[in-house]
């Protein structure tokens, strides 16, 4: 018998009749902050679970289904989500830094101020996901390994902190730019070519979907 906790209060939310959590069906479980800290979740049926301020650090979610789960404000820090199904998934406020999300179905998903950082989106399935206030209408392109992580979606390009529109970024000059961050222009001037070539490609994808 496995049983799961509150993160807070301890108290007992759910009893599984089991020796692991594997395939553990748990559709529409009110787990509201849950302790499943490190958790084998490995093809979990999480489908419309309220798991809303759960404690999901480093667990394995591999193939779990979480279509429709309610995940705000989640802990999911380093946890394995390869392959796992998001859609329609509310992450707002879901700390998924450092996450796998490689090959992950996040149609149709809320990652408004979800902390992405470090995450891996390989081959994930974006298309209709409202990051930032945007919906997207294809894959944002995400950069990795320059002074700060970039990620440009069908509007926005995103340097750190700076997000902005194309346009807006395309129009800033070297007094704006150098206002940013003390080794900012350096920056902009160095990839400001390539980035607004990234940016094109991302437009054009909107525009073909229009």
């Amino acid at each position: 018998m496995i049983e799961i906790k509150n993160r807070y209060i301890n108290t007992i939310l759910h009893t599984i009749n089991s020796t692991n959590l594997r395939r553990a069906d748990l559709h529409g479980a009110n787990l509201h902050g849950a302790d499943l800290r490190r958790a084998d979740l490995h093809g979990a049926n999480l489908c419309n679970a309220n798991l809303r301020r759960a404690d999901l650090y480093g667990a394995n979610l591999r193939r779990a289904d979480l279509h429709g789960a309610n995940l705000c404000n989640a802990n999911l820090h380093g946890a394995n989500l390869c392959n796992a199904n998001l859609h329609g998934a509310n992450l707002c406020n879901a700390d998924l830094h450092s996450a796998n999300l490689c090959n992950a179905d996040l149609h149709g998903a809320d990652l408004r101020r979800a902390d992405l950082r470090r995450a891996n989106l390989c081959n994930a399935n974006l298309h209709g996901a409202n990051f930032n206030n945007e919906k997207l209408k294809s894959n944002p392109i995400f950069i990795h390994g320059l002074n700060w992580p970039i990620i440009i979606t069908n509007k926005y390009l995103l340097i750190g902190c700076q997000r902005h529109l194309f346009t807006e970024w395309q129009a800033f000059n070297d007094t704006q730019i150098e206002k940013m961050h003390v080794h900012a222009l350096t920056f902009w001037q160095t990839y400001k070519p390539i980035l607004m070539q990234f940016c094109d490609i991302q437009a054009m994808k909107t525009d073909e979907t229009t």
